[in-house]
Formats: C-alpha cells, structure tokens, sequence
C-alpha cells in the first residue's frame, strides 16, 4: 500500500513538472474587427456570382494537372505556407534590406503594403461566406489536389486577392521591380489552380479584388506626406541635439493609420539638460559595468534592431504564425501581420513628432565622459526610437500570440533597455518611448480586433 502510494506520489510530481512546463494556455480567439484599413466595410469592390458550370471548369483543372511538373507542384506548396500574407511579407523585407530602406520609411512601406493585402484578404474571405461555392473537392470528391482543401469556400480567392494587391503595392513601392512583382503575383495566384484546389474563376475574381484594393492604397501613399523634403534647420541651442542632416525628419509630418495627427500621443517635454534628473540619469550611464553578455545584447538590438528593426519583429511574427497555424486562418493571419505594421508606422510616426519637436541632445554629446559602445544613431535622443517601435511590435505581438506573451513582452523591453547599455540613450528617453509604443499599440488592437487578449 505504501509502495502504492509511493508510485501514485511519483506520477502526480511527474504529471505536475510535465503541466508546468507547458506554454499557457492559447487565450481568447483573435477575431478581426469589420473595420478596414484603406475603405469603409460597405465599401467593398462589386463582386458577380460565380459561374454555375463547374463541371466545365473541373475539365480545365484535370488538363492543367496532366502537365503540372513537380517543380509546379513545389512553387504552389511554397506560396502555401503562412497564408496569403505570410510570403509578400518575406519578399517585401528582403526587398528594402537589398535596397537599404531604413526606418521610418521602411515602415511605412509595410503598412502600405500589408494593409492593402489584409484589405484584399477581407472581401474575398467576406464574398466566400455570401457565395459559398462548391469547391472542386466538393464537387468531384475523387478529386485529388496537391494541397489541402481550405474549409473556406474558394470564390473569390484569397490567395489571388492577396497577390494581386501585393504585386501592385510592390510594384508602386520599388518601381524597378514592377514585372517582377507582377509576374510573381501571378505566380501565386495560378499556384491555387495548379495544385487543384481553386477554380480558374475563383482566381479571375481574387485578382480583380486585389487590384481594386491596391489602387486604393497606391492612392494612399501618394498622399502620405513621405515624399516631402524637409526644409528646417537643426536650431542649435544648450541642451538641444547637435549635428547635420538628421535622419528623416519630415517623417514627424507624415500621415498615420490611427492617430488623427502625428503629436497625437506627443509626451511631455523631457527634463532640462541641467535638471537633477539628467544628472542621476548620466550617472548611471557612466556607472554601468557592462557585461559580456550587456554588450552582446546591445549589440544585437543596434545590428538587428536598429536599421533594420522592421526586419527583427515580421521575422519573429512569421515564425509565431506558423506556429499557431492550427488556430490562425488566412483572415487572422493577414490581420496580424497588417496590424503589426500599422503600429510600427505609426510609432515611428509619433516618435519622430516628438524627436524633432524636441530636439533633445544625446548624452554622449552633453556628458564628454560617457561612454558609448558605438556612436548614437543621427536623430534626437527623446524618446528613443528602440523603446517607441519595440514596445509597439512588442504589444501587438504579445495580444496575437497569447502562450508567448510574457516572452514578446520581454523582448521589447530589452530593446529599449539595451541602449541604456549602449550609453546612448537617457533611462527617461527608454521610459518615455516605451509608453508611446504602447499607446499606438493599443490604438491599433482596439481597431484592427472585436477581441484581442
């Protein structure tokens, strides 16, 4: 009896490790609001029924798969992963770190592009539920497709939407690509015929949707405001920031997504270059003992976190999508990754009203003893750029990935936190940023989700 009670002791620790260990549990269900980013939700593009004769289109699906290669097949499976955003989004990254398009501009282009996709993505996953189309399985169950028949409907497609509004968008942001994005997006959209799981006319219809949309964003971008040249001077004064053609500027006067203007969310003015608060906060910069593993961490936010910090958080996102693709469809998917961006513009936007309203100078530059681990980026000190975009991805990261919020969470925090370690950056210009992140984050969440922690 007691060896009995023994074993039963054994497995109930065993069983209470094993439960511990477990990621937490996934959290209310993300459920994307009407609300869209670049028209109003009675403002979709007309949408006809699709044709009644499948069998006539079935016929032209079972000649397409007689001469498919598997080279056909590997393409249609390769845009299949992630969802209709999930590759525009890793072609559009690699698109700006091979043009070197850095913050905030970079950012800008994201949410362009992903708000015309999740837009796109919206009315084809809205006219599915109106039309509910057989789809070829359902129509010939002997059918066989190379991929997995979506439980969506297929007209119109969503996959064809996504592409078409991303191959336009790309094409508008990097000109001298636009046949290749072009031909790209009709790769994409032909990859749900190929692998046998949509109608040609359920793609005719997705392209036709896409491209409505992206000519509502490419309009957008026109008028942003992000082709504007600055025509200020660096004022120069004690306390203010010194140097010479700081880093995008006449961003402060873009236009945003969910702020009405970009002083918005504007935070109080910082403390006075020779106040007790600036005082203790240089001292602890020329106080901290760095460790190896301080300087390894702020090293890593200034290479993968600084030029290219837009880079860092769609990475990080499209590997979270994959792994919560059991409970993400094509609709929640797209959203995530439009809101993500849409805050990191945003923030950017609002950080940079707030630079240049400021003009706040660096520590190093008012302090000759501090020392810095590499030389500040070329724009005002408050607040800091690392504390407004990671506490904004961070944010919105944390609410579409419930199991791995205190880790996203975490992550954002030492972004800002690692340039104090740098010496670059004032504690009050981490604290500072880090709050106006949070509020465009929530901004974004409480529009882009009915429910969303």
């Amino acid at each position: 009896m007691r060896s009995s009670r023994c074993l039963l002791g054994l497995v109930g620790a065993a069983v209470s490790i094993l439960w511990s260990t477990m990621p937490p549990a996934a959290g209310p269900a993300l459920v994307p609001s009407a609300t869209g980013w670049l028209q109003p939700a009675d403002g979709d593009p007309d949408v006809p029924a699709p044709p009644a004769d499948t069998q006539r289109e079935l016929a032209e699906l079972t000649a397409i798969a007689a001469k498919r290669t598997h080279a056909d097949v590997a393409r249609a499976r390769w845009w299949n992963v992630g969802g209709p955003a999930y590759r525009w989004n890793e072609l559009a990254i690699d698109a700006l770190l091979d043009d070197f398009v850095t913050l905030p501009l970079a950012a800008r282009h994201l949410a362009l592009l992903h708000a015309a996709i999740d837009d796109a993505v919206a009315v084809a996953s809205a006219k599915q539920r109106v039309f509910r189309r057989p789809r070829p399985l359902d129509v010939d169950p002997a059918w066989t497709p190379v991929l997995a028949q979506p439980a969506t409907g297929s007209y119109p497609s969503a996959f064809a939407a996504a592409a078409a509004a991303a191959g336009d968008v790309l094409g508008y942001l990097f000109p001298g690509r636009a046949k290749t994005f072009d031909t790209l997006a009709e790769e994409a959209a032909r990859s749900r015929i190929v692998a046998g799981i949509e109608f040609p006319s359920d793609v005719a219809a997705g392209r036709a949707i896409g491209r409505a949309v992206a000519g509502l964003a490419i309009a957008r971008g026109r008028a942003d405001g992000s082709d504007a040249k600055w025509t200020g001077s660096v004022p120069g004064g004690e306390g203010r920031w010194r140097g010479q053609n700081p880093v995008a500027p006449a961003a402060a006067t873009w236009r945003a997504w969910v702020l009405a203007r970009p002083d918005e969310l504007r935070p109080p003015a910082p403390p006075a270059h020779d106040s007790e608060r600036v005082r203790a906060d240089l001292a602890e910069l020329k106080s901290i003992q760095r460790s190896p593993k301080m300087q390894h961490r702020a090293v890593y936010w200034e290479v993968f976190g600084g030029a290219r910090a837009h880079a860092l958080w769609n990475e990080l996102a499209r590997t979270k999508l994959l792994e919560y693709a059991d409970a993400y469809d094509a609709r929640v998917s797209s959203r995530v990754l439009a809101a993500l961006n849409v805050a990191f513009a945003d923030a950017a936007i609002a950080c940079w009203d707030a630079k240049f309203h400021y003009w706040t100078i660096r520590p190093s530059q008012l302090d000759a003893d501090v020392r810095t681990i590499f030389p500040p980026p070329n724009h005002p000190s408050y607040p800091a750029a690392h504390g407004c975009l990671s506490a904004a991805a961070s944010s919105i990261l944390a609410a579409a990935f419930p199991g791995d919020r205190e880790a996203l969470l975490a992550r954002g925090r030492e972004a800002g936190e690692a340039r104090v370690w740098a010496g670059i950056h004032y504690r009050f210009d981490v604290d500072a940023g880090q709050e106006l992140g949070r509020k465009v984050a929530d901004r974004v969440l409480a529009r882009a989700f009915a429910v969303a922690r």
